[in-house]
């Protein structure tokens, strides 16, 4: 739509272009669509900036029925001297039916996940979600923004390791 307003807007143009004048009837439709398009727009703009907004409010900050039963770590530093600072961590998390992991982001400890069992919805910063089950796998970068919810009748099991700076002592 906003493309077919804007390619009527160019064709008049071009004509009154052709012309050498501006007709008042011209002037005046010209400024109708003028306005048309800057409402479409702002409209918009509204709607993106309220489902960005909306998506914010949703998404719970906190966690429920959630557990990290198992957590080995080994410190990176003593391994590979370059890594010093670094740890490499990994858990078992497990989130109950009808439980989620609240609003996360992965700065400073990018991950990779493997969904052992249940149907895990993971959703993003922007709206975005997919479902995982069993045997699928994924990337946390350190963009990453997002919360789980476990969708399904079973426990959700995943194994994620992830790269995380040595706590301050």
């Amino acid at each position: 739509m906003l493309r077919s307003i804007c390619l009527l807007l160019r064709e008049r143009w071009q004509f009154q272009r052709e012309c050498g004048r501006q007709p008042a009837q011209f002037q005046r439709e010209d400024n109708e669509m003028r306005q048309s398009l800057t409402l479409r727009a702002a409209i918009a703009l509204a709607f993106t900036a309220s489902a960005h907004i909306a998506f914010a409010e949703d998404a719970p900050k906190d966690n429920q029925g959630y557990t990290t039963p198992k957590t080995v770590v080994i410190d990176l530093g003593k391994e590979i001297p370059s890594m010093a600072g670094w740890q490499l961590r990994l858990r078992v998390l497990n989130i109950a039916p009808g439980g989620h992991i609240g609003l996360h982001n992965h700065k400073d400890r990018p991950a990779v996940v493997y969904f052992h069992q249940g149907t895990d919805a993971v959703t993003n910063e922007d709206g975005s979600s997919k479902t995982f089950h069993p045997g699928d796998t994924t990337a946390e970068g350190v963009s990453t923004v997002h919360w789980h919810k476990n969708t399904g009748d079973d426990a959700v099991v995943i194994y994620t390791a992830d790269l995380i700076k040595v706590p301050a002592k």
